[in-house]
């Protein structure tokens, strides 16, 4: 069977995709899919939760094995089936590509088809994906260039090490502490 899954987002307007999969592919396979279709890097984790009509999170099936507790179910991407989650049309999921932020995409199960595709494809879309990487995310990966300038440039502080910035520091400050 083929799965037509809509792909939506609650930060951009307009912004949408029908990805066609096989039902018996992997979670890992969907991943890849639906990173190619918004143009991500694949170098960031992400998670897949199994939702309620109400979008509710349920099981979670991660990139990685997690190391999570016996007493809970473990799902990995790799080694776990889209029709173990999905199996009705309507059937919904969150695919979170921003862990640290926790920024998801919504997935429903719009249409189960007859057949086979030979590999997950982008059928359709619609707008620009929202971005990968939340501006909070990109000062604590580079904090310098987020901000518009090299290390070297700090305020003409010739002295200036970039290994002396508290990125974490800064980032629980709040705007009081700026004046």
């Amino acid at each position: 069977m083929v799965y037509k899954l809509l792909i939506l987002s609650d930060e951009v307007d307009l912004f949408f995709r029908e990805i066609e999969i096989n039902s018996d592919a992997t979670f890992l396979e969907l991943n890849n899919a639906i990173l190619d279709s918004v143009k991500y890097s694949k170098d960031q984790l992400t998670s897949f939760f199994n939702c309620s009509e109400g979008w509710e999170m349920r099981e979670e099936i991660t990139l990685m094995d997690m190391g999570t507790s016996s007493d809970t179910d473990s799902y990995v991407m790799e080694k776990t089936y889209l029709d173990e989650f999905l199996q009705d049309e309507g059937d919904r999921m969150l695919f979170m590509f921003d862990i640290l932020s926790e920024r998801s995409l919504f997935i429903e199960l719009k249409e189960i088809m007859p057949g086979e595709v030979d590999a997950p494809r982008c059928v359709l879309k619609q707008g620009v994906a929202p971005k990968q990487i939340t501006a909070e995310e990109d000062f604590l990966n580079n904090p310098t260039s987020a901000l518009g300038f090299s290390g070297e440039e700090f305020y003409g502080d010739d002295e200036f090490d970039m290994d002396e910035l508290d990125a974490d520091g800064f980032m629980d400050m709040g705007p009081e502490d700026l004046y």
